[in-house]
């Protein structure tokens, strides 16, 4: 049994414009599956749809089951199979509450813990993610840590309860290059240590090359290619997906050249 089946999702607006249309693809337990495209190709939105988090005004029909629940017409269903790690973790993360207050809050409500094991739970939340001064980190503000801490932070929330599926959507799109390849290394090390299914959000095929098996790509809110990552990089067959892989192609000649 699939983990998440997505079948025929539709999203429209208020309006009755359709955004993301007959999208379809399936997770099962330990998978790792990439949504790609450019921005307002639909992904993002079909990542929402998933967890029932659509903005108002948006309504998704078609089929979404999350770890058996239907996600269209129960969308608070699914309990702690599914949490997601979002792009900027400045925004995501509450401006008001300490690091270590905020990994506290699901670990104390999903997990039960209270006083010396919930303070324990949060440093061990922290230093799995790789973050060193633990005490430090757990009493700063957001705004008080660097970019690639505000990001481990939000992925040690992610995972604290160990859901069944991880979404991680473009969470390396406002880090620089070195930071970014350290948060993809410790994606990949936590989804391979829980056996946790990852959908990754992407607008960058190198990027999610390094992380997902399989990827749908998306224009215009529909799925235009499916496939094994590296088949679609070595031979696309769709030509936006040669776009992308072209674009990335020079994208990468141009910093080989400037290093030279």
């Amino acid at each position: 049994m699939s983990l998440l089946d997505v079948a025929g999702l539709r999203v429209t607006d208020r309006a009755g414009n359709v955004i993301v249309d007959d999208v379809s693809f399936d997770l099962s337990p330990g998978d790792r599956v990439g949504l790609i495209g450019e921005s307002g190709s639909g992904k993002s939105l079909t990542a929402l749809a998933v967890l029932g988090l659509l903005p108002p005004g948006l309504t998704a029909t078609g089929s979404v089951r999350l770890d058996g629940h239907d996600m269209i017409r129960s969308p608070r269903g699914h309990g702690t199979a599914a949490t997601v790690v979002f792009q900027e973790p400045l925004t995501a993360l509450d401006p008001l509450m300490t690091a270590g207050r905020q990994i506290a809050g699901p670990l104390r409500r999903l997990r039960g813990l209270r006083g010396a094991a919930l303070r324990a739970a949060v440093h061990e939340a922290l230093a799995e993610v790789r973050l060193t001064d633990t005490d430090r980190i757990a009493r700063s503000y957001p705004h008080q840590l660097s970019g690639g801490q505000r990001q481990r932070v939000a992925i040690a929330m992610a995972v604290a309860c160990r859901p069944k599926l991880l979404i991680a959507d473009e969470p390396t799109t406002a880090l620089d290059v070195t930071v970014q390849a350290e948060i993809l290394d410790l994606l990949d090390r936590i989804v391979t240590t829980n056996g946790t299914a990852l959908l990754f959000i992407t607008h960058d095929l190198p990027v999610a090359a390094r992380v997902v098996r399989d990827t749908h790509v998306l224009r215009q809110g529909r799925v235009v290619e499916s496939g094994p990552i590296t088949s679609l990089i070595a031979a696309p067959r769709h030509p936006y997906t040669r776009t992308l892989v072209d674009s990335a192609r020079r994208f990468d000649a141009a910093l080989q050249e400037e290093r030279s």
